[in-house]
This record gives C-alpha cells, structure tokens and sequence, in this order.
C-alpha cells in the first residue's frame, strides 16, 4: 500500500533544481525539493491541441459549406409545379379539409345526442 521513501541522488538533485529554473515552484523541506505546480504550465501537446481544435473548426465550417452547396445543386434539379397547378391543388385541400371538418362535427353531434339519451 504506502511507499518506501528513497533518498534523491545527486543526478536527481541537479535535475529537481533545473526544473525550479525552468518555472516551477518549489519548497525545500530539510534539503529536498517538494515539486508544485508550474508557474506557467505549456504542455507540450497543447499546440497540436489547438492545432487539432482549430482544424475541426476548419473542417465543421468546410462540412457546413459543401452541404449547403449540395442543398442548391439539388435545389435546382427539382421541378417546381406551375403556378396553375399550385392554385388547384390548394383549392382541392381545402375543399377537402371543409369536408372532413364537417364529417366530423356530424359525428360528434350525433354522438353527444346518443349519449344524452343513455345518461339522464
């Protein structure tokens, strides 16, 4: 479970106080170094971070712009009804909605009738 404790050779000594040059903090407890965070951390990968955040910026804006050019392509392949045939068929869904309206307002006529005769 717990760690043996070992004593820091002079190789690692050296490297400890390089690292306290380099930018980080540290405190000296009865002549070792203790190792915090840095001052300023740059990680090595964090430019390829960036680089891979920005390309998948970059490559969400292409995405976005080949589809929408894909959506005119398509756009102008169909065909589009006449004006006379837009007016027809408007006139026949509406004649068809008044239909279905009235339809149904019979039925619930006659269902709430039905019912008024079979509860007091």
């Amino acid at each position: 479970m717990g760690r043996l404790l070992k004593k820091k050779t002079l190789s690692q000594k050296k490297k400890s106080r390089q690292n306290i040059k380099e930018g980080e903090v540290s405190q000296t407890v009865k002549g070792s170094f203790i190792k915090k965070k840095p001052l300023f951390a740059i990680k090595k990968n964090s430019l390829s971070e960036i680089r891979s955040a920005s390309e998948k910026k970059a490559n969400f804006i292409y995405k976005s712009l080949q589809f929408l050019r894909e959506v005119k392509i398509e756009l102008k392949k169909v065909t589009w009804p006449t004006r006379k045939q837009t007016i027809s068929s408007t006139i026949v869904v509406i004649i068809i909605v008044f239909l279905i309206s009235f339809f149904l307002g019979i039925v619930d006529i006659a269902l709430s009738n039905i019912l008024r005769l079979i509860l007091p």
